[in-house]
């Protein structure tokens, strides 16, 4: 079969040369697809936290879903968004399957929450068909790669059919790179707590972001993705330490300590920027895992820095706090 192959396309060209005609590439790719779907979805919550309060799996997907699309939407030029929902509806995964299919896109990406049974297990998964599919392999390790990097979270690490012990029929039947995201464990109370914040949905909406991008650019190195620099600053990869104008005393001991991360985080990033505060990025030398610290000030005073800090924790920084750092 191989060699018939080979010999009618030596045909084809030798004809095409005696006939005076020539041969003619296929078009570079000028702009790509995706398909982001939000799993679940109107009568069918997907996984649940054992807190009330707590939004069910398909509200989640959905708002990580979104953010995920507006990143992509509003930093890279030549990427058209589609969703297979866009509101509290449910298509089944055969109209999911179909709307991926039917309009020829390049890339499938699913959004879902995560459950167990053992409420201790946390972290993230990427779900592919097959690790003979090697551009949805090298996605999912993209995406893997930013959770844990970006977010911060546990990475459990790229899973296929074999792993799972069975299909996934959104994985098996798309034509194009498919990927299932897992962001996290709603049956594990810490994880579920991060999930159903807005700074958790948006630094794993942005992970996502990330690791797409990182994908799209080594695939499609004839297309330019990435907008001029200041229109993308906030996800640039090698940003450096910014400073908003500072809202505080330019003099003072007292900070409001809002976050520490293992990797650098922008602090022109879209959970700090909502916060209307300048926010400090300061690289700590030490053998914790953690080297970053993120802080609002200086304060002349604990009152003035306790007059932000009620805003900052309503804004998403709960664990934020008062230091001193002249201790």
């Amino acid at each position: 079969m191989i060699y018939f192959c080979i010999m009618k396309w030596s045909y084809l060209l030798i004809a095409s040369f005696f006939l005076g005609g020539s041969f003619v590439p296929a078009p570079a790719k000028e702009k790509i697809t995706v398909v982001i779907d939000p799993g679940h979805g109107g009568s069918d919550p997907g996984h649940l936290s054992s807190d009330k309060n707590h939004k069910p799996e398909k509200e989640l997907n959905l708002i990580i879903a979104k953010k995920f699309g507006t990143y992509l939407q509003k930093y890279l030029n030549n990427v058209t968004v589609i969703y297979t929902r866009s509101d509290d509806s449910f298509p089944t995964l055969d109209d999911r399957v179909n709307v991926a299919n039917s309009m020829g896109v390049d890339y499938f990406v699913s959004i879902h929450c995560n459950a167990n049974e053992r409420k201790t297990v946390h972290g993230t998964e990427s779900h592919i068909h097959s690790m003979q599919s090697k551009s949805s392999v090298n996605l999912a390790k993209e995406f893997e790669k930013e959770f844990s990097t970006r977010a911060g979270r546990k990475s459990r690490g790229v899973k296929d059919s074999d792993d799972r012990a069975h299909s996934l029929q959104v994985l098996k039947y798309t034509r194009m790179t498919s990927v299932l995201v897992e962001c996290g464990f709603l049956t594990n109370e810490k994880e579920a707590v991060y999930l159903n914040t807005d700074y958790g949905q948006d630094i794993l909406a942005s992970a996502i972001f990330r690791g797409f991008r990182s994908h799209i650019t080594h695939e499609h190195p004839g297309i330019k993705f990435v907008k001029p620099v200041s229109s993308a600053s906030t996800f640039s990869s090698s940003s450096t330490t910014t400073t908003a104008k500072p809202t505080t005393n330019s003099t003072g001991k007292y900070h409001i300590q809002i976050m520490s991360s293992k990797e650098a985080i922008d602090t022109q990033s879209p959970e700090f920027k909502k916060l209307g505060l300048g926010v400090t990025r300061t690289k700590l030398n030490t053998s914790s895992t953690f080297k970053y610290r993120y802080t609002i000030g200086p304060y002349s005073n604990s009152e003035s820095a306790g007059n932000d800090l009620e805003k900052v924790k309503k804004n998403g920084f709960k664990d934020a706090y008062i230091i001193n750092l002249s201790e």
